[in-house]
Formats: structure tokens, sequence, C-alpha cells
């Protein structure tokens, strides 16, 4: 296995096990416990603009059954994921600024603070991808810090979208970087909704950059356990996937031949 390093022991314990299925699966007491290491570590997402509330309910209990990280939706489904999820253990994550990141800072700090006022743990914002291509540095970092403290002060995480499709290599790093002075939780490569997705290449430099000091999501494109696993061999350490129940079905069918 090609390693990013420093890649989690967590994930290195849950891609090697995934390589040397069915066997690795034994590690984890079998298919079930195989599958639950792995969701652990995607965030379930749904951030469609048709979703429906009939979906967002599909959505919570797939997240519930399944063991997945976070349920993913936009702010307007909060309330409705935080209510179908109460008392489950499983956590509702937002977005702000989303898919663009040019709103303004105040415009995506209230957004934020309506969705953990909802109930959400955690947030995912996008930078003004602009500003860092502009090479405004202190508009960027004072954006991700006023986020961050939001966030902290009602014990939730922060993850800072790059949009890494739109971004040159130095301009990955400079936000990368800026992000972590900002006091970001994780880094992030994409939306999604963007002109390319995670790449094992992005995962791999942001991860380079941040060390062990943040965590880094994968997101964008990930349809396949074989696009999961490079992922999270890069160095990422959280998976972002609408296709997360075909992916862990894929995953469980090898882990119980």
């Amino acid at each position: 296995m090609w390693w990013s390093s420093p890649v989690p022991k967590e994930v290195r314990a849950v891609v090697d096990a995934i390589e040397h299925l069915p066997r690795g699966a034994k590690k984890f007491g079998g298919a079930d416990g195989m599958c639950r290491a792995f969701a652990a570590l995607v965030d379930h997402t749904l951030l469609k603009p048709e979703a429906r509330p009939d979906d967002i309910r599909r959505a919570s209990e797939e997240a519930e059954r399944l063991g997945f990280a976070a349920l993913v939706v936009n702010p307007c489904y909060v309330a409705l994921a935080a209510e179908c999820l109460k008392g489950t253990g499983a956590r509702v994550a937002t977005v702000a600024g989303f898919p663009l990141g040019a709103a303004r800072t105040d415009v995506k700090r209230r957004e934020s603070e309506g969705g953990l006022e909802d109930g959400a743990t955690e947030v995912d914002m996008v930078i003004r991808v602009g500003a860092l291509k502009a090479g405004d540095d202190e508009l960027v970092e004072d954006e991700i810090r006023e986020m961050a403290e939001t966030c902290h002060r009602r014990d939730a995480i922060l993850k800072v979208i790059l949009e890494c499709a739109l971004l040159t290599d130095k301009e990955k790093r400079r936000g990368a970087k800026l992000a972590l002075r900002g006091g970001a939780d994780f880094v992030k490569t994409s939306t999604g909704f963007g002109p390319g997705g995670a790449t094992r290449e992005d995962v791999a430099l942001l991860r380079s950059v941040v060390g062990s000091a943040a965590g880094v999501k994968a997101a964008g494109g990930i349809r396949t356990l074989a696009a999961a696993v490079s992922m999270l061999a890069a160095g990422a350490s959280r998976l972002g996937m609408s296709s997360s129940v075909s992916v862990l079905d894929e995953l469980r069918g090898r882990a119980s031949k």
C-alpha cells in the first residue's frame, strides 16, 4: 500500500483490513464490524437542491443504522435531521457559504450559528476562493478564524473547503496553512459541486501541509470502494460521499465472502 504520512492509525487499520478481505475483516470481528469501522470515517452526504423532507428522513435512518460519522445536510434541513437522529448518538453536519464560498463573512457566520442552534455539531464552510487566488491571505484567514470561533464556542467542528480544482498547488498549500492558522479542525478538498472532485494527489498535498494538526476530508466524486480506499491511503481521515450506502454495500459483499 502506498501511504501518505502521517495517516492516522485507525485509518491505516481500516485500509489494511480492506486490502486483505475477507481475511482482514476478522480484525474487526467480522463483516459487520469491518463495515462499522469504515462507516465511522464517512460523512453520509445529502446536499442535492431537490432533496425533500422524506429524503432527509431516509438518510437519517441510514446514518443511524449504518454508523456513519455524520449526516451532512443543507441548513434548511438541520432541524429535521437533528430531530430524526435525537438520542441516537449520530451527528448532524451542515454547510456554510455553500457551494461557491462567495457570501459575506457575516452571512456565513449567521448561517453557521443557525445550523448549530438547530442541532448541527459540524460545519463545512467554503472559503472565499477568489480572495485566496488574489493573494488576500488576511481576509481568508480572518474569515476562517471567525468561523472557527463560532463553531468552537458550541464545541462544534469546523471543516474548511478549499475547492482544490480551482487552485494551483501553491494556492492549495497556502489555503491549508491559512486554515490551520485560523483554527480549522479539518481541511477539505471539494464541495462536490465544483469543476472537479477529490484526487489522491490533492489529499496527499493537504496532509503534507497539515500533518497531524488537523484532519483531511476528501469529498467529491468518490463513488466506489477503490476510490474511497485510495483517498484514505493518501491521507484522508474523513470521506464525504453521497454514494456512501452503495460503497458500504460493496464493502459488505467483499467482507462477507
